[in-house]
């Protein structure tokens, strides 16, 4: 649809997106993923945390 317009014009239009991290409690998981997806969040990944124990969450949501 954008492709016969300029560069310029098209990044214009281009979807712009906020990130955050988040620790995950491992048995609280579905709700705290849960609470940020009402909040508009969705998950891109989850990695182990940087101490090896526990869950780091990452996730995008268009920017207002």
């Amino acid at each position: 649809m954008f492709s016969s317009l300029p560069a310029t014009i098209r990044l214009y239009f281009m979807t712009k997106w906020e990130y955050a991290t988040i620790p995950l409690i491992i048995h609280a998981t579905k709700q705290i993923l849960d609470q940020w997806g009402d909040d508009g969040w969705e998950l891109v990944q989850v990695v182990p945390g940087p101490d090896g124990n526990g869950l780091v969450a990452y996730l995008k949501r268009e920017k207002q």
